[in-house]
């Protein structure tokens, strides 16, 4: 009789073992001839050396399958136990599966245009209007670059700009006074992984979520590294985030062009790089529209108000026969 230790660091344990344990009282009872003991990641099996060894086989499938998919299903235990292949979760074309084995995937064109040019490029801008999933898709692919262990952290980052309205001094430490503006990079991560493995992550500083201004002087290696909200960075800014760039390295920046909160007299650095940096090898662009938001449809019908009211403002005060131009109906209710 021999003891084998089995260390669960690809999956997340609540999904592994599953509600009250019922996943591992299962693989239990699948197997009399082994005594099995598990607490946290480490699971201890004593038994004979050769069903110790298949037991040990048999847990690392279980644990890639879980990893894969976000959970561990009585069905899928029982097919992977017996030699058998374990029906997949359906989800054509996903990036990967988020919690509870939801198929995140690319759902419009222009996303899938950003999963290949994801691949294609050490450094990809994906630009477009709220609500297109710019940060959701890019995001999903850090996640699963982490996964298939391509890369060993992931650094999110944000300017911290407030949208039209000052917050003034936050309470509490630094991680609670930047929270606020990395909320929506929060959202997204719990989506894709599970909370006690997301937790584990960032207490290990495998995923990194810190403002721009907290980038300067690093060397960002072995890593995706996403700039979201990049329209309001400085010049300066974007250049600092840019060179930051290790090796092993892909990055991402999104923005959205038509909302800069910077104050007027300041340049969008997003702007700047899109310039100097047109036709550099290594780097892709991908430009979403409102065709491509998956939000409510309202948000679309918004998008194209705003957009039809920017085009009126820009058109010229006199008309072509030099008369004045109608006045504006909100004058008229003054």
């Amino acid at each position: 009789m021999i003891e084998r230790i089995i260390i669960i660091d690809r999956a997340d344990p609540q999904s592994f073992y599953g509600v009250n344990n019922a996943n591992m009282q299962l693989i239990k009872n699948l197997h009399p001839k082994l005594r099995i003991a598990a607490r946290g990641s480490v699971m201890k099996v004593v038994g004979e050396e050769s069903e110790t060894a298949a037991f040990e086989k048999t847990i690392r499938d279980l644990e890639e399958y879980c990893a894969t998919f976000n959970k561990l299903t009585e069905d899928a235990i029982l097919d992977i136990i017996h030699g058998c292949k374990p029906q997949e979760i359906k989800g054509d074309d996903a990036i990967i599966y988020g919690i509870n084995g939801k198929p995140i995937q690319a759902r419009t064109p222009h996303q899938r245009d950003l999963v290949k040019a994801f691949a294609a490029n050490d450094l990809v801008f994906a630009l477009g209007p709220a609500g297109t999933g710019k940060t959701y898709v890019a995001i999903a692919l850090a996640v699963r670059a982490l996964k298939n262990k391509e890369v060993r952290k992931i650094i999110l980052s944000r300017p911290a700009v407030e949208a039209g309205e000052k917050l003034g001094f936050l309470p509490g430490d630094m991680k609670d006074k930047i929270d606020p503006y990395l909320q929506p990079l929060y959202d997204a991560l719990e989506d894709m992984i599970p909370a006690a493995k997301l937790k584990e992550y960032m207490e290990a500083k495998v995923i990194q979520i810190a403002p721009l201004a907290f980038m300067r002087g690093r060397t960002l290696s072995d890593a995706i590294i996403i700039l979201d909200e990049a329209q309001n960075t400085t010049t300066h800014q974007i250049k600092m985030f840019l060179t930051r760039l290790g090796m092993n390295a892909k990055m991402v920046i999104t923005g959205d062009v038509t909302q800069i909160d910077l104050p007027r007299t300041q340049c969008s650095g997003l702007i700047r790089a899109l310039n100097v940096l047109r036709g550099v090898e290594g780097v892709g662009r991908v430009e979403f529209d409102k065709k491509d938001i998956v939000r409510a449809k309202l948000v679309q019908r918004i998008v194209e108000a705003y957009e039809r009211f920017d085009a009126r403002q820009e058109q010229p005060d006199e008309q072509p026969d030099g008369g004045e131009s109608p006045a504006d109906p909100e004058e008229n209710n003054q």
